[in-house]
């Protein structure tokens, strides 16, 4: 099957930020995580980067999202290489293995979907923890977070608390933002394993 990975072709916003960080780092083979599946366009590029060769764990809470996420994947061909899970992504650790090359969190509530279901900043430390504790040297965790609906503050401010925690002889960690955005716009954290 011929891979139809996308390039970005613009930096505008959290995503596509993490969708090029992505490109640089995962490879045919690898082993990723998607912690937000949502209508699975990460599990997607997940997918699609790593190859045939490669395993994706794809996680949400929602059967909608897992539904959406799976009936993508299915049309795309890349479903045999991506284990859907319908859990919260606190229980991460519970189903992936060490050695991770990427790991995705997407935050917020469900596209499209109720704005009342949305993650929450205990689940998500949880979950980011998990993660960083699974990464492969030189691996990365691309956090994408969202501060304009209810929680969404709270939740931001719990992870940039857990990222600047993390010990600089083990850890990279950024904070991206565009500055020429209202402050509401979406911002990523991006975590690189050293050791």
């Amino acid at each position: 099957m011929e891979t139809r990975i996308a390039k970005t072709e613009t930096l505008r916003g959290a995503v596509p930020l993490c969708h090029f960080f992505l490109h640089q780092r995962v490879r045919p083979g690898d082993l990723v995580l998607d912690a937000t599946c949502g209508n699975g366009l990460d599990t997607l590029l997940l997918a699609e980067l790593a190859g045939e060769g490669g395993r994706v764990w794809g996680f949400d809470i929602q059967p909608r999202a897992i539904a959406a996420t799976r009936a993508l994947l299915e049309r795309e061909g890349c479903l045999c290489r991506v284990e859907l899970i319908e859990a919260g992504h606190e229980r991460l650790s519970e189903f992936v293995p060490a050695g991770l090359t990427a790991a995705v969190f997407n935050l917020g509530y469900l596209p499209g979907g109720s704005c009342s279901l949305v993650t929450s900043p205990e689940s998500t430390v949880s979950a980011i923890g998990q993660a960083a504790a699974l990464l492969k040297p030189e691996g990365i965790l691309a956090i994408s977070l969202y501060t304009g609906h209810e929680g969404g503050a709270e939740e931001a401010l719990a992870v940039e608390r857990w990222g600047a925690s993390l010990a600089p002889k083990n850890f990279n960690v950024w904070c991206s933002r565009q500055l020429n955005r209202p402050g509401i716009a979406p911002y990523l954290i991006l975590v690189e394993r050293i050791r």
